[in-house]
């Protein structure tokens, strides 16, 4: 950590110094670009209009109490990792390991910054999430929170997410449509188009152009198809903390009496 962040921290600064320490860090803030975690280093906040709000707080204090608050010896990957709000709080709670990547240099530089500034030993890297086999291991946590509707291909990087849970996963993404569910049979006549009508129906819109401004939003699922979506890619839901979060563990999927693995190494998927 830099002299300068030290001495900000230092109870016994002056106030002058203090509010020098103060000037530098806003400036520096301000140089690392638009932030969109909100986040508090030592009195500056990163994003303080944020359009959602003290965003990420404001959905974490919904999933937070869903997370045991010690997380001593568990290892964590952060997958879009932004600017490190989610890393910085699983480490905060004693994570031994946490890993957060991205593949926006800006946010990497954030987070990094984030981090050494709050004392913080978490690991960045730019990664995207359609490489993750080349990542080491698996992990007790896996956050992915924020980027599936980003994503031209969701359900293929979900299904290499979920090779990196040896616990759980804290699942996060933006939804529309209804979020009610209903049941859903294992299978339908072709001629049945009814139950496409049903809002209850797992769907997902597709956005040709862009939506909220941003080009990079590409598939924007219903409440059903993120949970159905879930379930296919080999996970049992544990919990549903807020509105779209979900939290989930690794669970034998079958069709037909062959898992999902079965299937893909036969080519039937």
């Amino acid at each position: 950590m830099s002299t300068r962040l030290h001495n900000l921290s230092a109870a016994h600064a002056s106030p002058e110094a203090v509010r020098a320490d103060r000037e530098w860090l806003t400036r520096r803030v301000g140089e690392l670009g638009e932030w969109f975690h909100n986040l508090d280093l030592n009195g500056v906040s990163t994003a303080p209009n944020h359009f959602l709000g003290d965003f990420p707080s404001v959905k974490w204090r919904h999933i937070a109490p869903a997370i045991p608050r010690d997380l001593a010896g568990a290892t964590v990957l952060d997958i879009g990792c932004n600017g490190g709000f989610y890393s910085i709080e699983m480490k905060r709670r004693g994570a031994a390991r946490v890993v957060g990547i991205d593949v926006d240099d800006r946010y990497l530089r954030q987070a990094q910054f984030a981090a050494e500034t709050l004392g913080l030993e978490i690991e960045f890297q730019k990664q995207s999430v359609y490489s993750l086999d080349s990542l080491p291991g698996r992990f007790d946590f896996v956050l992915f929170m924020g980027v599936l509707y980003h994503l031209r291909y969701p359900l293929f990087a979900l299904d290499k997410v979920v090779q990196k849970v040896a616990g759980k996963l804290v699942f996060q993404t933006m939804i529309r449509g209804s979020e009610e569910t209903g049941t859903i049979e294992n299978d339908y006549q072709f001629w049945d188009k009814k139950v496409f009508q049903d809002p209850r129906f797992p769907g997902m819109y597709f956005i040709e152009h862009q939506y909220a401004g941003d080009p990079t939003n590409w598939w924007i699922p219903n409440r059903a198809a993120a949970e159905g979506m879930l379930r296919s890619s080999g996970m049992r839901i544990v919990a549903h903390p807020e509105p779209e979060t979900w939290i989930a563990v690794p669970a034998e999927v079958t069709r037909h009496g062959r898992t999902i693995q079965e299937l893909e190494l036969e080519g039937t998927l």
